[in-house]
């Protein structure tokens, strides 16, 4: 094998770059380690793609407006088994596999735990044999690289396609047009059926980009396909033949721009309508592709349910139900009821929030605009389904109001949630508390109306990146001990438990853990020139920045612990407290807090007083490739949102499978982190959700805590008048003033006494290094439920029918 693999290296060095040895750079030997695995990947997906034709299976299209991916060629390695020879391949040639590995940029395909969990189940459902598509957008810039200037986020073109991407096959062939604007003609056909024909519009055309994305042991590899926006050909010469080339040109610019950036800024009229624009960019040619491949294998429509199973992750692709309904509906000429049956039983969504806020809504004039004939599909769902509501429950108005598809209170929008969930045979939430609050609150009123439809699918992360690719030392230590079996069946790692008081086993995890922390050390210095110390307990939150996740929580703690020092309190655990996450461009608190931390850690970290006891770093720009350097390092994971505000959380799951132990509220999948791990090893403070509820029913005082807690008091004051930014010294009272003066919307003071008490046990804990490895020992041990293996058999035994379709190869392995 190696051999094998030494002789495509240096093949792919002379006929793809056209180099060799003596002047090929490193980037030169990553292009030439892409192509070579990627060989090796195409010949399995070709096989893939047959198996399924052949079979005419079940497929899952699971619709994502993100996909954080983030590198692909040692995850190939990995998944393919040929990761060690492919090492020892380029080890020959004179190049180290991590220098080379290094330079592959993360696909901006994503920004946080929406994209990632699409990528995990990508994985999984290639691991499990699933018959399965990925649709979404291929940015051109994705959403945007971080970086920090004078302590504040400054937001960059992310051109991860600067170089190319080795691992993506254009499809110029694959072009569907995608319509804007225009209006609606209506007229009878020739037996007397009203038709709408959508004329008028502006076309842009959908080019599909395919990305292979191999499963464990490398038998089944799936497609994710992206589409990129390019101008229509009939679009461009109307203006060429006018002799008005600049308005061609510009207008070829405008209609390609629809993928250029992840998460247009939606502070302006025009982000927003962008972000609708992309929305049903990416579905309108995914559903299009869906029917072509459907129709190429069948006469007519009585199998489509049958056939495919269209998963909406989040809102975002909801448009999809009336844009199925348009297809089957105009473009093939179904009547009504037929195409409804079918577009009910082929969707289900799954929901990711709680806040109403971020339940996404659309102004009636802009979809006027816009997609003229999805509203009116719109108001003819909304129609029928309230007519159906009147029957069930006659003469509740309130209920009717509540259920419509329109809004009528804020100014007459669509509500999208409202049509996916009408669309679909059904919805799920993210995690049991997040499931059980969608029926109590946001949707109680579909839950009354169709109960049993919202079910739970708590989420999962792939052992496969999150600890055999981003630990290895950690994965090759669990291998030792209990085999291999854990890759593809989590449950395994409950085998660990009976380790837990090894104390040889409790020292080689140690090693493995500082080891870890050393290497996350190296990067703070290289990166940062902070020097911090691996010995000391590593705190560690890493999240998209926002006020619910409460990063500015930490941030009180971190200024408490800091006052504790300055005044002489000896017992102080020494404690790195590390940050990392991204603050959407136009989200103005979220961008103050990073902010903050900046200004915070540039006082903690150089208070020679301090000596050490306490570092605070913010790291840039963070993406897929440095959590994986982040996680194995961490000790603390914070996950201390609001209890009742984050739908599950995929971090809490990477963090604890990587040896950290939790410090958390009962939100999200924390819950069901302890209930796993066990109670005792996991640090629970903070209200409840119902004690949250209640509490603001009571009338919620924020003040009267900063009044009563001396520490808290001194925290605010700090900030407030301009201890952290003495050049300018009210640049953080608009950050108090969000707590005392308008309700602390998300109860950080609330919890603060209970946080800084819960992080006191914490830092004891850490001083008894035999039981806080046990602990940790046992944290993995307990994490088997969270593997996204267990979380896409529950999806495909109970919502989507489909079934593994896998190859001779495998199949004979299980006969045998």
């Amino acid at each position: 094998m190696k051999e094998t693999l030494r002789t495509a290296l240096t093949d792919h060095m002379v006929y793809f770059n056209s180099k060799n040895h003596v002047n090929a750079t490193t980037r030169d030997w990553f292009q030439s380690s892409a192509y070579t695995v990627r060989d090796r990947l195409v010949e399995r997906w070709i096989e893939t793609m047959q198996r399924y034709y052949e079979q005419d299976a079940k497929r899952i299209y699971y619709l994502s407006l993100e996909f954080l991916m983030g590198r692909t060629l040692s995850n190939a390695m990995l998944n393919l088994e040929i990761d060690e020879p492919c090492k020892a391949a380029l080890y020959e040639l004179g190049q180290a596999f991590e220098v080379v590995a290094d330079i592959e940029p993360d696909a901006a395909l994503g920004n946080g735990g929406l994209g990632r969990l699409a990528a995990c189940f990508l994985d999984s459902m290639a691991t499990l044999d699933l018959p399965c598509y990925g649709y979404g957008i291929r940015y051109e810039y994705g959403m945007f690289r971080q970086s920090i200037e004078n302590g504040a986020q400054v937001e960059h073109p992310d051109n991860w396609l600067r170089y190319g991407n080795p691992w993506e096959f254009p499809r110029p062939e694959l072009l569907y047009p995608v319509k804007f604007h225009g209006c609606v003609v209506e007229y009878k056909d020739e037996k007397g059926a009203l038709r709408h024909h959508w004329v008028d519009t502006d076309d842009v055309m959908a080019m599909a980009y395919d990305t292979p994305v191999p499963g464990y042991g490398g038998q089944t590899v799936n497609n994710m396909r992206l589409w990129a926006a390019k101008s229509s050909r009939d679009f461009e010469l109307r203006y060429f033949n006018q002799g008005n080339y600049i308005q061609a040109v510009a207008d070829k610019s405008e209609s390609e721009s629809l993928s250029k950036v992840l998460y247009p800024d939606d502070s302006t009229v025009m982000g927003r309508e962008l972000r609708l624009k992309q929305q049903y960019f990416f579905v309108s040619a995914s559903l299009q592709d869906m029917l072509y491949r459907y129709k190429k294998l069948h006469a007519d429509w009585s199998q489509l349910a049958d056939k495919i199973a269209v998963q909406l992750n989040d809102t975002h692709p909801s448009i999809a139900v009336a844009e199925m309904m348009r297809l089957l509906v105009d473009a093939h000429h179904l009547p009504w009821d037929e195409a409804w049956g079918l577009t009910t039983r082929i969707f289900s969504y799954t929901n990711h929030t709680l806040m109403p806020e971020a339940l996404e809504t659309w102004p009636v004039a802009t979809f006027a605009s816009l997609l003229p004939r999805h509203l009116q599909i719109i108001y003819e769902i909304n129609h029928r389904f309230l007519q159906q509501v009147m029957h069930q429950f006659p003469g509740d108005v309130d209920l009717l109001r509540r259920l419509s598809l329109i809004d009528e209170e804020h100014g007459r929008r669509v509500r999208m949630s409202h049509l996916a969930i009408v669309g679909s045979h059904t919805v799920n939430g993210v995690a049991a508390l997040h499931t059980e609050l969608m029926k109590r609150t946001i949707f109680a009123d579909f839950e009354r109306i169709t109960p049993g439809k919202i079910v739970n699918m708590t989420n999962g992360v792939t052992p496969r990146r999150w600890l055999n690719q981003a630990n290895p030392s950690l994965a090759g230590l669990i291998s030792e001990r209990i085999g291999k079996g854990w890759l593809t069946d989590l449950d395994h790692l409950r085998k660990l438990a009976d380790h837990a008081d090894d104390a040889g086993f409790q020292a080689q995890f140690r090693a493995v853990k500082l080891a870890n922390k050393q290497g996350l050390a190296r990067l703070i210095a290289a990166r940062l020139g902070i020097e911090v110390d691996p010995a000391s307990l590593f705190d560690i939150q890493i999240k998209r920045i926002h006020e619910y996740k409460r990063q500015l929580l930490n941030v009180l703690h971190v200024i408490t612990l800091y006052n504790r020092i300055r005044a002489g309190v000896s017992d102080i655990t020494p404690r790195t407290v590390i940050i990392a996450g991204k603050a959407a461009p136009g989200y103005a608190m979220a961008k103050r807090i990073i902010r903050l931390i900046n200004d915070v850690a540039d006082i903690v970290n150089n208070d020679q007083r301090i000596d050490g006891k306490l570092k605070l770093v913010f790291i840039p720009n963070y993406d897929v490739s440095n959590a994986e350097r982040i996680v194995p390092a961490a000790d603390l994971s914070e996950q201390i949102s609001t209890a009742g505000t984050e739908a599950s959380g995929t971090g809490n799951m990477k963090l604890a499978l990587n040896g950290a132990l939790t410090i958390g509220t009962l939100d999200g999948a924390n819950i069901e982190i302890r209930e796993e791990v066990g109670a005792e090893n996991f640090f629970l403070f903070g209200l409840t959700t119902d004690e949250v509820e209640t509490l603001r029913c009571q009338g919620y005082d924020p003040a009267s805590y900063y009044r009563n807690n001396a520490e808290l008091k001194q925290v605010l004051d700090m900030i407030a008048t301009g201890y952290f930014c003495p050049d300018e010294p009210a640049r953080y009272r608009p950050v108090v003033d969000a707590l005392l003066e308008h309700g602390d919307q998300f109860m950080l003071l609330a919890d603060y006494a209970a946080y800084v008490a819960c992080q006191d046990k914490v830092a004891e804990l850490y001083r008894d290094p035999a039981e806080w490895t046990r602990r940790a020992i046992l944290n993995v041990a307990g994490m088997g439920k969270f593997s996204s293996d267990r979380t896409i058999r529950e999806y495909a035994e109970h919502i989507w029918r489909v079934a593994p379709i896998a190859s001779n190869a495998v199949q004979s392995k299980k006969t045998q």
